[in-house]
């Protein structure tokens, strides 16, 4: 049963897609909650989210993905965009599900791809009592590092009031507001299971960032899954299905 949604946050419009199963054998089911990456949507290169929901729903567990505030079919503008604000909305969107009467609250899982699986660290270390397995793809815990050394290899200028990203504007508050996150602090307090999936030809977000994760937040309650030969958005049907298949077994498996 899939079906849109819209949440309304400081005025504006998050719209999304439930994926609840037919089936309601024990009444309430689980969530995970999916949160894009940067220039990304809901749906994700491949219709990737839309897959794994797919398969979740075949297990009794329903999805929720969104499109944040100026990506996808959401309202605002990208330009607008900062890691802040999508902090904000993630924990917006959490607040959403909790209230779905069809929800088991005890069981909301969060997965997150690329810059979408920083703000889910972030969050699960901001409120780690309400989520209960954690799933983080090709995640940037030091995005800002990153993006300086992309600048420092290319003719990006940092200082400009934007910069045009494939079409994307993204503006000088996005930079300034990165600097003031510490993304692997954030994460620590998250205290559940972890899985982390990363791509070994990762050409955004180097593999060991993942390790990185596991070596200064989570340590042995974390799984690094690497898939071979795999890009930064996983594009190919054997990656896909590995990525799927690795998804679906940490969330069905008892912790």
């Amino acid at each position: 049963m899939q079906k849109a949604v819209e949440l309304k946050h400081r005025g504006m419009v998050l719209r999304g897609m439930e994926h609840i199963p037919d089936r309601m054998e024990e009444g309430k089911v689980p969530a995970l909650i999916l949160f894009h990456g940067f220039t990304g949507t809901k749906l994700e290169p491949h219709r990737l989210f839309l897959k794994i929901s797919r398969a979740l729903e075949r297990q009794n567990i329903a999805s929720f993905r969104f499109d944040f505030l100026g990506s996808g079919e959401s309202d605002g503008n990208f330009e607008d965009m900062t890691l802040s604000k999508e902090i904000e909305e993630a924990h917006a969107i959490i607040d959403f599900v909790k209230k779905d009467q069809r929800i088991d609250t005890s069981r909301i899982y969060l997965l997150g791809l690329s810059m979408g699986g920083l703000v889910a660290s972030v969050v699960a270390g901001d409120r780690p009592a309400d989520i209960i397995k954690l799933v983080l793809l090709a995640p940037p815990g030091n995005m800002y590092e990153l993006i300086k050394q992309t600048a420092a290899q290319t003719s990006i200028d940092v200082t400009a009031p934007y910069h045009d990203h494939g079409g994307n504007l993204v503006g000088r508050a996005f930079l300034e507001d990165l600097q003031t996150i510490d993304a692997f602090e954030r994460a620590k307090p998250y205290q559940g299971p972890v899985l982390l999936i990363h791509g070994t030809n990762d050409e955004v977000v180097p593999c060991y960032v993942s390790n990185m994760y596991r070596e200064r937040c989570y340590g042995e309650q974390a799984n690094v899954h690497f898939i071979a030969g795999a890009n930064h958005t996983f594009d190919g049907h054997k990656w896909e299905e590995e990525l799927i298949e690795a998804v679906v077994q940490f969330l069905t498996e008892c912790i």
